[in-house]
């Protein structure tokens, strides 16, 4: 193609497009003949305005999306592996089923997003804003979120074993069936947050807010609780949790139940208690009755 058949063309092309009467991205695209599933790997869309933009199934690999406008935006099986998109705005986007490997998201806002069964392995989401995001099912294996949002966020049958989620609010959270196999949950905060069914083992809670949740059928072998507020913690059914690590937390407020609902804490012996130690264990009702009448048998004068 000549030089002059070439600049014709581009002319041609901008005319269509200053014509169209569409700000989508992906309507644009079609009137330049270009495929969102092939012509945008690694391009430059940085501080682009991407709102409510159809790029479903779209390949944005290795591409900059940096401070780009994405809210409300349709990207379900995109593939983002490796983007920038750090401060972007994805407020209410549509990820369900993305490929976000190594995605650059921190500082980014996904309140609200959906991305349910999205890949995010490796993904950066520091200091990220995800309250209220759905990331049902997602993988987050090795995730950093470190500082991130996740208040109210539904996290259920999430993989974030070995995820850094150091400092994290993920106070209200969902996180039942979900992996935190030595997941770093140092100094998080989980202030009611539903854990039950959850895998935690090797996990480090040091620290950790787990005031009010719900860890009940947790799996806690090789858990670091050290210093943890369970404060109203619900325990029970509990894997690699000893006697005397039981009576540990129920000595800081934590409750656990039986299959009958009943709170470990109320059936705990008086000699597990401060300062009785060595105390016997209460009489029950009965035995207390029979005593008694004992003790007035013997009491009473002979005629």
């Amino acid at each position: 193609m000549t030089n002059e058949k070439f600049r014709l063309e581009i002319q041609h092309l901008i005319r269509h497009i200053l014509r169209a009467k569409t700000e989508d991205f992906s309507e644009l695209a079609k009137i330049a003949d270009l495929s969102l599933a092939e012509d945008f790997v690694g391009v430059d869309l940085s501080g682009q305005d991407l709102c409510d933009n159809n790029l479903s199934g779209a390949d944005l690999s290795s591409a900059n999306l940096n401070e780009a406008d994405l809210s409300l935006a349709n990207l379900n099986e995109a593939n983002l592996s490796f983007a920038n998109l750090s401060g972007a705005n994805l407020n209410e986007a549509d990820l369900s089923l993305a490929n976000l490997n190594k995605v650059d998201l921190s500082l980014a806002n996904l309140s609200g997003a959906n991305l349910i069964s999205a890949n995010l392995s490796g993904v950066d989401l520091l200091s990220a804003d995800l309250l209220s995001a759905d990331l049902s099912g997602a993988n987050l294996k090795g995730a950093n979120l470190s500082g991130a949002n996740l208040k109210g966020a539904n996290l259920s049958g999430a993989n974030l074993s070995g995820a850094n989620l150091s400092g994290a609010n993920l106070s209200g959270a969902n996180l039942s069936g979900a992996n935190l196999r030595a997941a770093d949950l140092i100094s998080a905060n989980l202030n009611k947050a539903d854990l039950s069914l959850a895998n935690l083992k090797d996990a480090n809670l040091v620290s950790t807010d787990l005031s009010g949740s719900n860890l009940r059928d947790a799996t806690l072998n090789g858990a670091d609780l050290s210093l943890a507020n369970v404060d109203k913690a619900l325990f029970g059914y509990n894997s690699g949790l000893s006697a005397e690590m039981k009576l540990d937390l129920v000595g800081q407020g934590a409750v656990f139940k039986d299959a009958t609902g009943l709170s470990v804490k109320s059936l705990a012996p008086s000699r597990f208690a401060k300062g009785h130690e060595n105390s016997e264990a209460p009489v029950s009702a009965a035995r207390r009755d029979r005593i008694q009448g004992d003790s007035m048998t013997r009491q009473r004068p002979r005629s």
